[in-house]
């Protein structure tokens, strides 16, 4: 069996939630305190042992494959100001991976961007999959914990959260599930968006992947379904039926869904509350405002 060292980043999305914001600017590029959101997501993958990143993009994304190439008039401008410390960090971003761009054409649905790639997997070699709009705080990272349960199982593996919150069940993909050891499951059914009382368990299966070659086998005979787009459970549900397919249920570790406004800003004041150089004056800054609030 191959290591896993390709991951695939979805990017391709309108970012309709963040308008006017997004009108002309990624969402995955909103920052958080001083990196943009999928930074956090190629470095996690990185940290993991990704060597090959395949970022699917659309219209408006230039930004995104700047940000991931070297900026030389930048550098020059750098080092003739003797600002080191900076010029090191934008070098050490384009050096993170290999990086290739894939524009998504065709089938919408959070399954296009996977379809999209196919040429670039070989069929003996397993992949990741990771949203480039959200991320998980984890050690050790999320993606190196399920790319752990893949290579001993050798089957699909999902992340998977726990939700604490039932009101909260309704927003996520929740998995039946059965021990199998550890915070490692085998994961039953998956139930969309379920209220809590319909809700199998409180682990929302989600955020990243570990897939063999084969899941194009199903990915691509799965029919488009609301709104006429295409959808990666509904490939991992006929999968289930063939064989398991397994969830980790992520250790130390805390969730950060960049895909809505509140989810974001909660996100940023949480990374400058743990920032090195101002994290001090934001929590006082933060209860002197709750204090007159």
């Amino acid at each position: 069996m191959k290591k896993v060292t390709k991951a695939v980043i979805p990017a391709a999305g309108y970012g309709t939630r963040f308008l006017p914001q997004t009108k002309a600017m990624p969402k995955e590029m909103l920052p958080v305190v001083d990196k943009p959101v999928i930074q956090y997501v190629v470095e996690e993958a990185v940290a993991s042992g990704i060597e090959d990143i395949i970022i699917v993009t659309g219209p408006s994304k230039r930004a995104i494959e700047d940000h991931f190439d070297r900026s030389y008039d930048l550098e020059y401008f750098l080092e003739r100001k003797g600002k080191t410390k900076q010029l090191e960090e934008i070098r050490q971003i384009a050096t993170l991976a290999n990086f290739v761009y894939v524009r998504q054409k065709g089938s919408y649905g959070n399954a296009g961007p996977v379809l999209a790639v196919k040429h670039l997997i070989d069929e003996d070699e397993p992949f990741a999959v990771l949203w480039g709009d959200e991320f998980i705080h984890a050690k050790p990272p999320r993606l190196k914990q399920i790319i752990d349960a893949f290579e001993k199982h050798n089957r699909a593996t999902i992340s998977g959260v726990r939700i604490e919150e039932e009101e909260d069940l309704a927003k996520y993909g929740i998995a039946k599930i059965e021990k199998v050891e550890g915070n490692i499951y085998q994961v039953l059914d998956i139930v969309e968006k379920p209220t809590p009382k319909k809700a199998p368990s409180n682990l929302a299966t989600h955020g990243a992947y570990i897939f063999p070659f084969r899941i194009y086998k199903y990915l691509e005979k799965i029919k488009p379904g609301k709104e006429g787009e295409i959808w990666l459970v509904d490939a991992i549900r006929e999968l289930l039926r063939d064989e398991p397919v397994y969830a980790v249920a992520i250790e130390n570790a805390k969730y950060y869904d960049t895909g809505d406004k509140l989810g974001y800003l909660k996100t940023v004041i949480d990374f400058a509350c743990y920032h090195p150089e101002f994290g001090r004056e934001i929590k006082l800054y933060l209860k002197e405002k709750a204090e007159k609030l």
